[in-house]
Formats: structure tokens, sequence, C-alpha cells
């Protein structure tokens, strides 16, 4: 990539990607990240970015896919109605499908829940050259877990082991296995988008007003939003105890859905940028066959023509 292509995503490191970053280092403080920050961005702007990241990420896509080193794992958390399906969607648009696997986590099957709580999303992580995509995640057992303490248990862990630290202890588990999958050759990305109560509340009523998007809402979804304090604190205390230089939290402000995306997808074409992906040389031999493979389809249509 030449210095001209490059320039834009420096400026993209730079203002939508590093104000949103956390890796751990420094205190962290979720009420002092806005829902509502468009970066000075306007709406005709942003789209420009998002569609010009498509055209970076496709690129990139590619590239990967060939080179067959790296994996990408993307991690999307959120409160409901926070965007991340049509995050997913949009940031994605374009890019070949057969090098992406989306995986959304439900509840756990009775075969699940006779493994640890990890089992099932190691199953699914994304081979080299492929970009998996959990829609929720593993995060889950230390926020929907944790704010309903009835699920933790139906886990059948052993009473003994389920003691006041078990919610650290999750955290040590989760960086332990993030670090050993960076180590070898994993790039994770994890955003929490983050919605405002009052935005949240206009996407539930915009549900209950198109047909189109009625199947999207529950009362589950109502009694979820009264427990909205509960899930705040847990999101806090899990991004401050998972953020690491290798596996870092992005706090997406997520009340714009369009600047959500601008973040996302200069934050994903950002790291697979400073992973200087390329398409693998061909070697000498490989190239005298395809000279014989050549000269061989010029006969073919030599004969073809007599």
């Amino acid at each position: 990539m030449n210095k001209k292509s490059q320039q834009p995503l420096s400026d993209a490191l730079k203002t939508f990607v590093a104000p949103f970053r956390y890796d751990g280092a420094g205190e962290f403080h979720l009420k002092s990240h806005k829902t509502g920050e468009k970066g000075g961005l306007d709406k005709d702007k942003g789209e420009k970015i998002i569609e010009a990241n498509r055209k970076r990420l496709s690129d990139f896509q590619e590239k990967l896919y060939a080179q067959d080193n790296w994996s990408l794992l993307l991690v999307f958390q959120g409160m409901d109605a926070s965007g991340k399906d049509s995050a997913i969607k949009s940031v994605f648009d374009g890019v070949n499908p057969q090098g992406c696997e989306v995986t959304s986590f439900k509840q756990p099957s009775s075969k699940e829940l006779d493994h640890d709580f990890l089992w099932r999303s190691m199953l699914a992580l994304p081979e080299r050259g492929r970009i998996g995509i959990f829609n929720r995640s593993y995060y889950e057992e230390c926020l929907v877990v944790r704010v309903h303490p009835e699920i933790l248990g139906k886990q059948k862990i052993p009473k003994k082991l389920v003691t006041q630290n078990i919610w650290r202890e999750r955290f040590e588990d989760i960086a332990a296995m993030e670090r050993y999958l960076a180590r070898n050759g994993t790039v994770i990305l994890k955003f929490f988008l983050n919605i405002s109560r009052q935005e949240q509340r206009e996407r539930f009523l915009d549900r209950l007003e198109e047909p189109a998007k009625n199947w999207k809402f529950s009362l589950a979804d109502i009694s979820e939003r009264a427990l909205w304090a509960k899930y705040q604190a847990a999101y806090q205390d899990m991004i401050r105890h998972t953020s690491t230089k290798q596996a870092p939290w992005h706090v997406v402000p997520a009340d714009h859905k369009w600047f959500a995306r601008v973040v996302i997808g200069s934050t994903i074409v950002s790291a697979l940028d400073r992973l200087d992906l390329h398409f693998p040389e061909v070697n000498k031999a490989d190239r005298s066959e395809f000279k014989q493979v050549r000269e061989a389809l010029l006969a073919e249509g030599k004969v073809g023509k007599k």
C-alpha cells in the first residue's frame, strides 16, 4: 500500500479509533463515554467513510484469506436495540461471505451446559485466513449471568467453586484465553455498542410501530430494561478487567447508528492495515507450470477453430 493510500487509514486511526479504544491502561468509567458522539461529522460525510471502509475491508479480507496466516475475531456486545445486527450487516456489506462467519450465541443447550462456559465459543473460533464475528459472546457469562444469578445456579458448577470471586476468576480466564489466541495469530477486536437509555426507548417504540420490526420485540426486553443500572455496572466492571493490549475494548457511541458504523469499520480496517497483508508470491516452479497450462489452453483454442 502506498503512502497516499495509507494516509486516510492513519487519519481514521487518530479520529475514529483511538478515542474509543481502551486497552486497560489508566482508569475506566463508562459514564465518561458519550453515547451521542458524532466525531465532528454529519451523516453524509459519515456515509462516505462507511463506504470507503467497505472497499478497504473487502480488499483486506481477500488478502487475509489468501495469505492464510492471521485470523480476525470480532466480538459485539451491547444492550438490546444497540444496533449489533444492523452494524454487522452494514460494515460487512460487499465482503465475500466465504471468508466470514457470524455466530450468534443464544441460551446454552443441555450439551453446552455439560462443558465449561468457554467451550461453545471455542468451537466457533475463526480459522486462519477467516473473519469470525461473535454477535454476543462468552462475555454474556459475565453480564446476563451476573445480573441473573439464577442462571449461574443452573450451570452445573460444583457449589464449592461458586464463590464471591467467580466474576474476577472469569475475567482472568477470559483474559488468559484471549492472550493465548493473540499469541497464535488471532487478532481480537471487541466492540461495546454504548447506547443511551432514552435511545433504547425510542428504538423499542419504533419496533412496536413498524410491523416489519415487531418480531424483534418481546416483553422480556422491558424486564431487562428495568435492570439497566445493573447491566451498566456489569459492563463497566467487565470492560475494566478484560481490556488488554492484545484484546482491547472499543466503547462505540451507538445513539447514531451511522457513526457507530464509522467507528467499527475504521477500527477493523486500521487493525488489518497493521498486519501487512499481501497475496502470496508465486515461486519459479509454479510460474513454469502456469506457462505450460497457458500453452495447453492456447493450443486447445486453436484446435477448436479448425
